[in-house]
């Protein structure tokens, strides 16, 4: 059965909305259903069968998916065993979101996957530090990076990976019809070699939570974090505390002196993140352990 055609898609988007919903609930629900599941009718008959009739109610209100005219959007859901991420699967496990839309390369999520984040004030090291690193990561085409799609870390690594002739997954902290190609990013663009995706419902606007929320999908996509510059609180640092609680690891750069934007990269380092130095005889930064952890096994990565 095809369960990413737009139907079903939009059966999983109206079981999300109905009142005390979530992915949680939503994921148990299908994978219950999902061998006695062979066609739309069975679909909405075992959804109607498990809900109560108030809830039977909220979920047959009319949902329709989001489609653009700039950009062809797809969708994939959970029960897509062979086409939705199997890291992200594992790291979230009931959490995972029930629907993933996207505009791009699909297949990039099969690469080797190193996120970047940090301060949307990001200094001139740090723009210096996150393009030396993807610049080195670039003789292995097999990696991609991912980030989110804010002002500085964020931007710097989805450029410096397309100029590097890398790929790169940008995660939104929105729905996906919200998306456009920023103005620095469109000399290097190439969709071939880009993956938006969203776990949002696609008009969903951004909210701080929704933010915090992807940056644990940004960690579950990955093999390996980056955090270049962490302030004292907010997404970065967060981001770091729960990639070091995923058991994954955890770089982040020691400086001699921080800048204020990089504040919280001490803290990183006292629980467990591994400092990236400079090489005193190449002048660049030491992706020794990076690659390491970029080549190990899943499982290895996953736990540590």
């Amino acid at each position: 059965m095809n369960w990413s055609n737009d139907d079903n898609i939009q059966r999983i988007y109206r079981l999300l909305r109905v009142k005390g919903f979530g992915p949680v609930q939503v994921n148990r629900l299908l994978y219950k259903y999902k061998s006695q599941i062979h066609s739309s009718v069975d679909f909405e008959r075992c959804i109607l069968h498990a809900l109560t009739s108030q809830e039977s109610d909220d979920y047959m209100r009319d949902f329709e998916l989001y489609h653009s005219r700039k950009f062809y959007i797809s969708y994939r859901s959970i029960l897509d065993e062979d086409e939705y991420p199997e890291k992200l699967r594992l790291y979230l496990s009931q959490r995972a979101p029930s629907v993933l839309s996207y505009i791009g390369n699909i297949d990039l999520l099969k690469k080797k996957k190193i996120a970047f984040s940090g301060s949307r004030k990001v200094s001139n090291k740090g723009i210096w530090i996150t393009r030396d690193c993807i610049h080195q990561l670039s003789e292995d085409k097999d990696v991609c990076v991912v980030s989110g799609y804010a002002a500085g870390v964020d931007m710097t690594a989805h450029y410096a990976a397309l100029e590097n002739g890398l790929t790169t997954i940008i995660v939104l902290p929105e729905g996906i019809s919200h998306f456009s190609i920023r103005k620095e990013l469109q000399p290097v663009w190439d969709i071939d070699r880009v993956l938006v995706v969203s776990e949002f419902f696609p008009s969903d606007q951004w909210m701080e939570g929704r933010a915090m929320q992807r940056n644990k999908t940004i960690i579950g996509l990955s093999n390996t974090v980056v955090v270049v510059e962490a302030g004292e609180t907010g997404g970065s640092i967060d981001t770091g505390k729960q990639t070091l609680e995923s058991g994954k690891k955890l770089f982040v750069p020691k400086f001699a002196t921080p800048p204020a934007s990089a504040s919280g990269n001490e803290r990183l380092l006292q629980l467990g993140a591994q400092p990236l130095a400079m090489n005193p005889l190449t002048q660049q930064t030491n992706l020794t352990e990076v690659w390491k952890a970029l080549n190990a096994k899943q499982e290895d990565t996953l736990f540590g």
